[in-house]
């Protein structure tokens, strides 16, 4: 058995050259063997692999032929530790009675799992390879370029594959981590979250499609130490960006009114990420220019989510419009001009995203490895109230209970708010519900409705461009909510904080 430690990262298909001479060139690389992959994965139809957290495989490769199972493992800030057991074979069948019989679960009947196995996909591709070493660690870094196809019913489907894998052969995993920065300072990368298996049964509608509400609070335990609470909040939104990063960049053109709540929980997620390493004082100027940069790519998630709800639910925010189609019809058009699939690229292709979540894939393991310190004297529960009662606060320097407050002021508090509701993402979990969620209720209601005034405020540029004149209803509407949102925000201020 081995276990396989790796790292894997997403790169353009034109890079490639580019790649190539980068890893040519790096101390103490050596170039090895360009080879030609040919790889077929099995499962029952029913997934009962799948279903034990395994992956089977095929791989041909010069004449021969090699089956390979893949164990159940982690994957903790993109580093994919996961066992796996290779056995030379010379049939294009997998054989399960050659792998131990220690790796199958209790009361499996390997006999009935074999005569049903079948071949759900293949992924073909030219691996060039290079051993590199990085101190006294040995790093095989792989580049695969080819693609993952599924073929049912005489159709064929495929999607390209352009992976460069940094598996460790002998030293420390860290050494994979700044191996990956110092290829993603020079090149677009990204971290790659699916294996070439997980794609494939996708591919094939063998898996359900990706889904995330990425506010869900996160599983913390009060009895855990901040060092704990540090690393699982970190860990947790490195996985929540590169599934909505997949999420994304998987959605269909038809689907289009969706992208922009995507694009706002990514960016929900990356600020989370922000506010976390402010919170522990780990916020340095490199990554707080790189967040910076990020956010700078995402400017269009206001005017896109206006967009989405001007159109959301059949257009219900202009059902009793006489004009509804024509306002309609320009906002769709609105939302297809922003070319959030173009931004979404432009961003990728900005050294600065792969760079950030490589810089806190290293902080990650730096904290769990005892290189970065926690050095806050607390436990987390009193952490967690002096977080929150820090955001509350805030919260009412900016809407004291005896102002008044106008739309535009609502629209300029919307981050505040964001970040506010971030922090009862991080710990809300550390709390009863019932108080919890009762608390919280209004102020996410008033987001909603801060959204809803974004919408407004988009509608009268789109009657402007038509020529169509429905200020006075816009007027009416917006003073009506602002109203609505007065009487919850007092009533929210009232409230006594759950944390108390």
């Amino acid at each position: 058995m081995n276990a396989e430690i790796e790292l894997k990262l997403l790169f353009q298909l034109e890079q490639q050259q580019t790649l190539i001479s980068l890893l040519d060139s790096l101390p103490n690389s050596e170039q090895q063997a360009c080879r030609k992959l040919s790889n077929a994965y099995f499962d029952t139809p029913d997934l009962q692999l799948r279903l034990w957290d395994m992956g089977l495989r095929v791989r041909g490769c010069d004449g021969k032929r090699e089956q390979t199972i893949k164990t159940a493992g982690t994957v903790i800030g993109g580093i994919h530790s996961r066992p796996e057991y290779n056995l030379d074979i010379d049939q294009a069948e997998p054989d399960l009675n050659l792998f131990p019989s220690n790796i199958w679960p209790d009361a499996a009947n390997i006999t009935a799992v074999q005569s049903q196995l079948t071949c759900l996909f293949d992924t073909d591709f030219e691996r060039r390879t290079w051993h590199i070493y990085v101190d006294e660690s040995l790093v095989e870094v792989a580049l695969d370029i080819g693609e993952v196809s599924v073929t049912r019913d005489g159709e064929t489907k495929s999607e390209p594959i352009c992976e460069l894998e940094f598996e460790l052969m002998a030293g420390k995993t860290g050494a994979l981590i700044e191996l990956g920065i110092k290829v993603a300072e020079t090149i677009p990368m990204r971290l790659g979250k699916a294996s070439k298996a997980f794609r494939g049964y996708r591919l094939a509608a063998q898996s359900s499609p990706l889904s995330l509400e990425v506010l869900e609070f996160i599983a913390l335990e009060a009895g855990q130490d901040l060092k704990q609470t540090l690393t699982s909040l970190l860990s947790t939104g490195l996985d929540r960006w590169q599934q909505l990063e997949a999420m994304i960049l998987e959605t269909d053109v038809h689907s289009l009114e969706q992208v922009p709540t995507l694009c706002y929980r990514l960016r929900a997620c990356i600020r989370l990420l922000r506010c976390t390493l402010e919170q522990f004082n780990l916020l340095s100027d490199s990554l707080n220019a790189n967040f910076d940069s990020i956010e700078g790519h995402l400017s269009f998630v206001e005017t896109g989510l206006s967009l989405s709800e001007v159109l959301s639910h059949n257009c219900q925010l202009i059902a009793k419009q006489p004009t509804k189609a024509k306002l309609a019809e320009q906002a769709l058009r609105a939302l297809q001009q922003l070319s959030i699939s173009s931004l979404m690229q432009k961003m990728l292709a900005d050294t600065c995203y792969g760079s950030l979540q490589l810089s806190l894939v290293d902080l990650l393991f730096a904290i769990r490895a005892g290189e970065t310190r926690v050095d806050i004297k607390t436990d987390l529960k009193t952490f967690a109230d002096q977080m929150q009662e820090a955001s509350w606060q805030k919260i009412l320097g900016l809407m004291p209970s005896e102002a008044d407050l106008t739309s535009c002021e609502y629209q300029s508090f919307a981050r505040a708010l964001d970040d506010s509701i971030f922090v009862g993402v991080a710990y809300g979990e550390l709390y009863t519900r019932q108080s919890r969620d009762a608390f919280r209720a209004p102020w996410q209601d008033l987001v909603l409705g801060i959204r809803t005034l974004a919408a407004y405020r988009q509608l009268a540029h789109i009657s402007k461009s038509l020529d169509i004149d429905i200020s006075d209803w816009l007027q009416n509407k917006e003073e009506s909510l602002v109203f609505a949102m007065e009487h919850s925000r007092r009533s929210a201020l009232s409230n006594l904080p759950y944390w108390r």
